[in-house]
């Protein structure tokens, strides 16, 4: 699982480039919302949680979100979302955290009225108490903008599948419950990670074995620029060095 935990960084990173005034955040909201989840979770038997932007974490689940698949309180409390994303089926994982990406850089892209029509619907394997993979569906929607109109507070809910027939892998869909429009978010292609051509062009050199000179003669410019855009690409898909970010840029098909 260290690679998909690895993957799954490239969202928590994206997170950083959003820049919160944490003065200005009225965290009284919060206890409005979780009394609200938990009714609605003890209502519809269904897992609720709040996901913190700023803080790039979950700051509450419902006291039966594990229940869901057997787990008891105790076996998350501590560990918290790192319990479940190391339950999550490592190929799904990588989806989830990729079209979880897209879908904030889409609602970034509009209006604030507009942000608050759209849910993220996904469907993932994640393994039970009984270490058995568990079909969920799970709806993430947003609570609170900051006061820029950026999303800062989102909910989820998250029930088990009807469906636990073969899986086809998971899949992530943008509804705009006013409209009814939906969009697949597989559909998109590379609305993901956004690297900018002359950053692809050095990380394909790169892949090739090219040191940062060898790259600067071929392109006629400088080795610091070479190093500038080897840096922005590590940063854009959460990557440690160059070799992550070709085995990451070429699973995101912006490499061949």
């Amino acid at each position: 699982m260290e690679g998909s935990n690895n993957i799954a960084e490239v969202f928590f990173k994206y997170l950083l480039t959003f820049g919160y005034e944490e003065d200005t955040l009225d965290y009284q909201k919060v206890e409005k919302h979780t009394k609200s989840l938990q009714v609605l979770s003890e209502i519809g038997n269904s897992g609720t949680g709040i996901f913190d932007l700023n803080k790039r974490e979950f700051i509450f689940y419902s006291s039966n979100f594990g229940g869901l698949l057997g787990y008891n309180l105790s076996d998350y409390a501590e560990k918290g979302q790192e319990f479940f994303a190391q339950k999550i089926h490592a190929e799904d994982i990588l989806k989830c955290s990729l079209n979880g990406i897209s879908f904030l850089k889409i609602l970034n892209n509009i209006d604030n009225q507009e942000k608050l029509n759209h849910k993220l619907i996904s469907e993932y394997r994640m393994l039970n108490a009984k270490n058995e993979y568990v079909r969920l569906i799970e709806q993430y929607q947003i609570l609170e903008l900051d006061q820029k109109g950026q999303i800062w507070l989102m909910m989820n809910i998250v029930d088990v599948s009807p469906n636990q027939d073969e899986f086809e892998g998971a899949k992530s869909q943008l509804l705009n419950y006013r409209s009814g429009k939906i969009t697949n978010l597989e559909d998109i292609p590379k609305a993901q990670i956004e690297l900018t051509p002359r950053e692809i062009e050095i990380l394909k050199y790169v892949k090739e074995g090219l040191l940062s000179k060898e790259i600067s003669d071929k392109l006629s410019i400088s080795v610091h620029t070479v190093n500038t855009h080897r840096q922005r690409y590590l940063e854009k898909l959460g990557a440690n060095n160059s070799l992550e970010a070709i085995v990451f840029a070429s699973k995101y098909g912006l490499v061949n």
